[in-house]
């Protein structure tokens, strides 16, 4: 199958190698060739501008960071509408705000151009291994015609809803990460200052009824290390996701104090200038309020918390 994909970063670049591995002919595009340099050297030929990947192919993905971009891409100058043939279709892997999904939907329906909303939550670790889930809104029979090319980049992929579902899932999905990261803070903060070592803690706790959903592993990755730098979901990203999360909440008319606060939370951080940091940074100023050091655990330590597990 040939099939365009435009936005080769972090999540973009892993999934269109998957795709190449899996057999697929890829036209890409980027701000920069130099971005798809590892796909291009693999054989995707390149495009100037979407409007040239959708003329080229007859099913296009997109994995780009803001709505803003989604829209600029679909329906700006040289966009994929001016390239689109009628019964393309456009599956759109970006976390995407839900009104904008719905929109781009309706625009792309006029051509006869099918558009599905496909966010995608695995991290940068699960696009390259495939180990990605993608929830898709939009025309079920359009969904299980490209199913192959969808599970070609995760091993969870599936229909949602309707167009707009897939966005929802993922928003629901990103906002309880964020208000469970604030709360794991918070009572790991309290703990720590109480008098109980943060390695102990984690180890005790762990072992408890939330403990062993493994609720408590997302820990290990950031906060108990204090590593921030690289980031594996970037502050500023998440931060879109939350304010979008919470758009939709008051769109619905559902109050979300607590992903609200985790939202403060994240915006105290992008103030911070913490931006390009992972997004659990925010831990640190839980830990600034409270009066202790930043939490450093040693790596190695860690490690045999979960070497324990296999014996």
């Amino acid at each position: 199958m040939k099939i365009g994909f435009i936005g080769l970063g972090m999540m973009g670049a892993g999934m269109a190698s998957n795709l190449q591995k899996a057999g697929h002919e890829l036209v890409v595009h980027d701000l920069t060739r130099q971005a798809a340099s590892k796909h291009l050297n693999a054989g995707a030929a390149w495009a100037d501008s979407p409007r040239a990947v959708a003329q080229a192919c007859d099913i296009v993905f997109t994995s780009l960071p803001t709505p803003a971009d989604v829209q600029r891409v679909g329906t700006g100058t040289d966009g994929l509408i001016e390239g689109f043939r009628s019964g393309a279709a456009w599956f759109d892997l970006s976390t995407n705000a839900v009104d904008v999904v719905r929109s781009l939907h309706a625009t792309f329906a006029e051509k006869g151009i099918d558009f599905l909303d496909a966010p995608v939550s695995g991290g940068p670790k699960g696009a390259n291994s495939g180990r990605l889930a993608i929830w898709v809104g939009g025309d079920k029979a359009v969904f299980d015609k490209y199913h192959a090319a969808l599970s070609a980049m995760g091993d969870q992929a599936a229909y949602i809803g309707p167009i707009g579902a897939g966005s929802i899932a993922k928003l629901v999905h990103n906002a309880t990460s964020a208000a469970v990261n604030v709360v794991l803070s918070e009572v790991f903060t309290m703990g720590i200052k109480a008098g109980v070592e943060p390695l102990a803690l984690f180890e005790a706790v762990r072992q408890g009824a939330s403990g062993r959903s493994r609720l408590f592993d997302r820990l290990a990755d950031h906060f108990l290390p204090g590593s921030y730098d690289p980031a594996d979901f970037a502050l500023r990203l998440l931060h879109k996701d939350v304010s979008l999360a919470c758009q939709l909440a008051r769109d619905v008319q559902v109050p979300m104090r607590l992903t609200n606060m985790a939202l403060m939370e994240l915006t105290e951080g992008l103030n911070r200038g913490w931006g390009a940091r992972d997004s659990r940074v925010a831990a640190l100023l839980q830990q600034e309020r409270a009066g202790i050091p930043p939490i450093a655990v040693p790596p190695e330590k860690i490690r045999a918390v979960f070497e324990a597990d296999q014996k």
